[in-house]
């Protein structure tokens, strides 16, 4: 079944890599606190970071396939935790595959929800 479903990826990535994308002005992310239960959507403009608990999260860019701005978002983040050099998280994450590329923390998820395109 592993193999089956690397199978799958692998096949599927080239044509994810040719679609043509547009750069977005912003994305929207949530996150989750897992200890309180609570998300909380975060609104960040290229460039910009934000708080969330513990972490700043610093969205590089956002891309979204071209002409079709509802569709898939892929989010370039950077997250760091305070008191900690490394980041927990350097990288894109795609909204339509959270799992593909996430964030290991013990207390926090963040997901990509969409890209800011108005």
């Amino acid at each position: 079944m592993i193999r089956a479903a690397l199978f799958c990826l692998l096949c599927a990535t080239p044509a994810a890599a040719q679609q043509q994308t547009s750069l977005a002005q912003g994305a929207i992310l949530r996150g989750l606190d897992k200890v309180s239960g609570r998300t909380t959507d975060i609104e960040l403009n290229a460039g910009d970071a934000a708080r969330f608990g513990r972490l700043t999260i610093t969205l590089t860019e956002c891309r979204f396939p071209e002409g079709n701005p509802s569709g898939d978002a892929y989010a370039g983040l950077r997250i760091r935790e305070e008191d900690t050099q490394n980041p927990v998280f350097d990288g894109w994450m795609l909204a339509s595959a959270p799992a593909l590329s996430a964030m290991d923390h013990a207390r926090y998820d963040v997901w990509v929800i969409r890209c800011i395109t108005s």
